[in-house]
């Protein structure tokens, strides 16, 4: 069973003080962590501005941090024999050991890059994983990486230095190899979706936060802020067509609200229903793979800080069968 993430809304919100088994999910383990359309799901509107790079790089080393300090604690808290006992390969252990290897050079890397700017680099903070099985590792680490793939991609636009940008799109392709990885080892698809999903920086601050205990007072306080905690309230997967609900760390709205669900390219707001404290709604047919939910208060497709209540939760759902068309050879 997955960890049941008392507030997922503390993991990716970074304070500014951010087996081959099926795994059948606690309710709020994909807690708060991130009509068809191809809006991209950016809820942070940043402006590009001459220090954004920079900004940008120092996110991004926060969120490796992470990543580093996750994926070490946990190969020194399990041995190659737990993963075994746990019905993990002695390949997939090999895996873990490149993984870890590749977040410590992702750290250097930024590092050294923000350095070279001229720039002091945001230091480690100390985090709290809830994990306390090799499944459970597994299962985040392939939730943790899909939101470091969303927080690349959602940042792309906004870097103005081409070479950062393919910096930053080297990392990203290597993150989605750990994250297909850890997604096949725990029996989920892990090519889901077509397309990886975006995902703008107050989003994954408000998912990373989560695990941030706290960051040393000489970090520089990123200009990201973290929105209320929306989790899912049952297990997961869950499928298209079925309804899902959320709770919210806060009073729900008494006007129509929206749960806007955003999976790859597709960002879609399905009219909300609240009952018991609970907010539902349908899971629209274009959702597939790690995919989010937001309680927004308009349909408009278009993700501001505005419009977004509560959110995002991360929502597993269970993709349909491929199809293609064979004609096209």
């Amino acid at each position: 069973m997955v960890p049941s993430f008392v507030s997922i809304t503390a993991f990716l919100a970074i304070s500014l003080e951010t087996v081959l088994i099926p795994v059948v999910m606690k309710p709020a383990a994909y807690a708060a962590l991130f009509v068809s359309s191809t809006v991209l799901a950016f809820p942070v509107q940043l402006q590009k501005r001459d220090d954004i790079d920079v900004d940008i790089l120092q996110f991004a080393l926060t969120l490796e941090h992470l990543e580093n300090a996750f994926f070490k604690q946990a190969l020194s808290n399990y041995t190659q024999d737990d993963f075994t006992n746990a019905n993990f390969t002695e390949d997939f252990y090999t895996q873990l050991k490149y993984i870890t290897h590749d977040e410590e050079t992702h750290v250097s890397f930024l590092e050294t890059a923000l350095t070279a700017a001229g720039v002091t680099p945001v230091e480690a903070c100390s985090y709290s994983f809830p994990v306390t099985t090799p499944q459970e590792f597994v299962q985040l680490a392939a939730i943790i990486d899909g939101v470091g793939i969303s927080a690349y991609l959602g940042a792309a636009p906004l870097v103005t230095s081409k070479q950062y940008l393919t910096v930053a799109g080297s990392i990203l392709a290597t993150e989605a190899l750990h994250q297909a990885a850890s997604r096949n080892a725990v029996g989920e698809i892990p090519m889901a979706n077509p397309f990886a999903t975006p995902m703008g920086a107050n989003a994954v601050y408000s998912l990373a936060s989560q695990f941030i205990v706290s960051c040393p007072s000489s970090n520089m306080a990123l200009p990201f802020r973290a929105y209320p905690a929306l989790e899912l309230a049952q297990g997961m997967p869950v499928a298209q067509n079925i309804s899902v609900s959320f709770s919210a760390a806060g009073q729900l709205p008494s006007s129509q609200s929206y749960i806007t669900f955003v999976s790859g390219l597709d960002v879609v707001p399905v009219a909300a229903t609240v009952s018991d404290n609970l907010v539902s709604a349908d899971v629209p047919a274009q959702l597939s793979g790690q995919s989010y939910a937001f309680l927004t208060s308009d349909n408009s497709q278009n993700l501001t800080d505005a419009n977004i209540l509560f959110g995002p939760a991360i929502l597993e759902v269970t993709p349909l069968s491929p199809t293609f068309n064979t004609s096209l050879l």
